[in-house]
């Protein structure tokens, strides 16, 4: 018999916020995170802002050998999974380790350990003088290692890579894990330290990222008629998933249940997604159809919508293959024009703001859209500029990712 799961912590280390109260303030109030870069001089490249943490220092939290161990993506995940273990409450002691896991995710892992080791080399004078913690920093499933390691968590250890659907991927991994009764507990998620100088060179080159330099706080605006791209940020999101029984006999706080989760490929293209939203709708259907649900009964869609031309209107064609046109009660926001773009932590931090909706009963908006593509139908109810009351049992967050990579998650109120 299938076990329930659910979400009994959460930790967030974001632009719009370096833990959950903050972030969830901010995602409430409708504020924009994109700003000037200041990790680097951007002024040659094409796109010169991002979506950057901020005043936080990792050593504010971490000790100097895990500093000096650790790339920033992993010093994110830690950071994260912390304040999501201490919200939860549960306590090692008290279980067998080999009950608790880490399934963790990210896109790209160590690129700024990467960089700063290759150049280093480059511009050296030939003699090969690597960090003997260049490996250990770079490689990707290095967080779900460091989050094990630091907590002395036995049970499933890895990570997922599925460009910007990731951290769903990894969510769907734990919840099935737990199903299954092959863990108790699992901390997940995904983190991202992405904003270097090659990585943001990289997809600036690619012209996925919005240039509109003059007012990078109004830059990530999906649906809107003038979009131009989506704008790259940072952080992690953490969620700590138990098998619901384990959950009650504990005392803990639940915050919502995750009742179906479903992964496809568009097989389509390198970058882009399916146009008529193919991949995307039997994903969605698939993880609806898990929980006994039909698009009908979703209260709040956070969206992947990340202000691309071609990606924003694919995910609506998905939507319209499910609803058949027809009117649809729920409410609709694309958070990512608050925060940038997380890529691999992306999933994770709308996780978040998906189980936060339902447990105070509001629809966060979509800022920054002036003018509503007239491609967007009639019958989708996007919350625009201001959150909004709303009665929210069922939350839908969708990720989408190059390679062609679809994942949903569904949570609902317990």
């Amino acid at each position: 018999m299938l076990k329930r799961v659910v979400v009994t912590g959460l930790g967030a280390l974001t632009p719009l916020g370096n833990n959950v109260g903050s972030f969830w303030q901010n995602i409430v109030a409708g504020k924009s995170a994109a700003a000037r870069i200041t990790r680097f001089d951007a002024s040659l490249f094409r796109t010169t802002f991002a979506c950057e943490l901020k005043n936080f220092n990792a050593a504010d939290f971490l000790d100097r050998a895990e500093l000096k161990r650790t790339d920033p993506f992993t010093q994110y995940a830690l950071v994260a999974a912390d304040e999501a273990i201490k919200d939860s409450g549960f306590e090692l002691k008290n279980m067998d380790p080999f009950d608790v896991g880490v399934i963790w995710g990210t896109g790209q892992g160590g690129m700024e350990t990467f960089e700063e080791q290759v150049t280093g080399y480059a511009l050296g004078d030939g003699h090969p003088r690597f960090s003997p913690f260049f490996v250990p920093k770079l490689i990707a499933n290095m967080a779900s290692g460091m989050i094990s390691l630091r907590n002395g968590y036995m049970g499933v250890n890895y990570t997922t890579v599925s460009a910007c659907a990731t951290s769903n991927t990894a969510i769907m991994d734990a919840y099935n894990y737990i199903r299954l009764n092959k863990a108790k507990i699992i901390i997940t998620g995904g983190s991202e330290a992405p904003i270097t100088p090659a990585s943001f060179g990289g997809f600036s080159a690619m012209k996925a990222m919005s240039a509109r330099n003059e007012n990078p706080e109004t830059a990530s605006r999906p649906f809107d008629a003038d979009r131009d791209g989506f704008v790259m940020g940072e952080g992690a999101g953490a969620l700590v998933l138990e098998e619901y029984e384990h959950a009650v006999a504990r005392g803990a706080h639940i915050y919502a249940e995750i009742c179906g989760a479903a992964m496809t490929a568009d097989a389509y293209h390198m970058t882009a997604t399916h146009p008529e939203g193919l991949g995307a709708a039997r994903a969605m259907r698939d993880a609806l159809s898990e929980g006994g649900l039909t698009i009908g009964d979703v209260d709040y869609l956070n969206m992947h919508a990340t202000s691309t031309p071609v990606g924003d209107l694919s995910e609506v064609n998905a939507i319209q293959a499910l609803s058949g046109g027809n009117d649809l009660k729920m409410k609709i926001s694309a958070t990512k024009s608050m925060t940038g773009h997380l890529l691999g932590a992306a999933g994770a931090a709308e996780a978040i703001v998906s189980i936060l909706a339902i447990r105070d009963q509001v629809v966060p908006p979509t800022i920054n859209t002036e003018v509503l593509d007239p491609a967007v139908p009639g019958n989708l109810q996007i919350v625009l500029k201001e959150t909004i009351d709303h009665p929210v049992k069922v939350a839908m967050s969708n990720t989408f990712g190059f390679g062609g990579h679809n994942g949903i998650v569904v949570f609902k109120s317990v």
